[in-house]
C-alpha cells in the first residue's frame, strides 16, 4: 500500500472471494456471472496461489488472481489470469498498483518471471502492458480461447499476445520506479522506420508490406466500441493486425514495445 493510495491484499475469507468474483462479473459487463468464480478462487487461495483485491475506503475496487506453473523448479512462473478494475479507478493507477504487488508476491517467493496475455487489438492494454511494466510479447497466439461471451469480446476471434515480464529485469525495475522506457514513434519515422498497417480516411486498416529493419504497426483508437457498433470493421482489423503481427514475428522480428498512441514498434535481428 502506498501512502494515501489503495490497500491491496491477498483475500483469504469465503465472502470476500465472493465479491472479487462478482466484481469481475461486473467489469467483464456479465453481473451474476463470474469469468471465474469463488469456488475456483477459494481452491487456488487455499493451495498457495495469488489471489488479491484493492479496497478504497472499505469499499472493493479492483482484483487480481494467477497462480503458479511452468516446471519447476527451474521454469516456474506465475500465470497472471485476471485484472479487473471497477470503472472510475482505472484513473487512478490501480492496475499499475495491483500488478506491482503482484510482482513483489512472486520476488518473495524466488518467481521471477509472468505471463498473461493481452487482446493485440486494445492499444491502452498494450501500451500497459509493454511500456508502463515493462513486459515483452513473445508470441502471437491465434483464437486463442476460441469463442468468448463478455462484453468486450463477444463476436470476434480471441486472438492474444503472449505477455511474459522477466520480473527482476532492468525495464520491470525502471517501470516500477515510474521510469518507462517511451517509444518515439516519430522519431522511428524520421530514421525510415516502415508503416505496415494504419487506419485509413474511414478507420479501416491500411495494410503494407515492407522489409524495413524497424517496422510500424497501427491499432484502432477503440476496438471495443467497434466491434458495437461497426463488426464487420472490427473484424477487419482482427485479421490485418493478426497477419501485420505475427507474420514478421515468425520471420525473426519482435515487438519492442507499444507507443501511447497505439503503434506496435517492431524490430528484426535483435536478441
Amino acid at each position: 500500500m502506498t501512502a494515501g493510495g489503495p490497500d491491496i491484499r491477498e483475500l483469504t475469507e469465503l465472502d470476500e472471494l465472493r465479491e472479487v468474483a462478482e466484481l469481475f462479473a461486473v467489469v467483464w459487463g456479465r453481473p451474476g456471472e463470474p469469468p471465474i468464480t469463488s469456488d475456483i478462487l477459494r481452491a487456488l487461495q487455499h493451495s498457495g496461489n495469488y489471489v488479491a483485491a484493492a479496497f478504497a475506503q472499505g469499499r472493493m475496487i479492483g482484483g487480481l488472481v494467477g497462480w503458479l506453473g511452468g516446471a519447476p523448479p527451474d521454469e516456474l512462473l506465475m500465470h497472471s489470469h485476471i485484472l479487473g478494475v471497477l470503472p472510475g479507478s482505472e484513473a487512478q493507477g490501480l492496475g499499475f498498483d495491483l500488478k506491482q504487488h503482484q510482482r513483489r508476491w512472486c520476488l518473495s517467493r524466488g518467481v521471477s518471471v509472468m505471463e498473461w496475455t493481452t487482446d493485440p487489438l486494445i492499444r491502452r492494454n498494450a501500451y500497459f502492458n509493454l511500456a508502463k511494466l515493462g513486459a515483452e510479447a513473445p508470441e502471437y497466439l491465434v483464437d486463442f480461447y476460441g469463442e468468448m461471451r463478455d462484453a468486450f469480446n463477444a463476436g470476434d476471434e480471441s486472438d492474444r499476445l503472449l505477455i511474459r515480464w522477466r520480473l527482476d529485469s532492468e525495464r520491470a525495475e525502471s517501470a516500477a520506479a515510474r521510469e518507462p522506457q517511451e517509444l518515439d514513434v516519430e522519431k522511428l519515422r524520421g530514421w525510415d522506420a516502415a508503416v505496415i498497417l494504419s487506419a485509413g480516411p474511414g478507420g479501416e486498416p491500411v495494410a503494407e508490406t515492407s522489409g524495413s529493419r524497424v517496422l510500424l504497426c497501427g491499432t484502432p483508437s477503440d476496438i471495443v466500441a467497434m466491434r458495437k457498433e461497426n463488426p464487420e470493421m472490427a473484424r477487419a482489423w482482427r485479421v490485418a493486425l493478426r497477419r501485420a503481427l505475427s507474420g514478421p514475428m515468425a520471420h525473426g522480428y519482435r515487438i519492442l514495445g507499444a507507443a501511447r498512441s497505439g503503434w506496435y514498434v517492431l524490430e528484426s535481428g535483435t536478441a
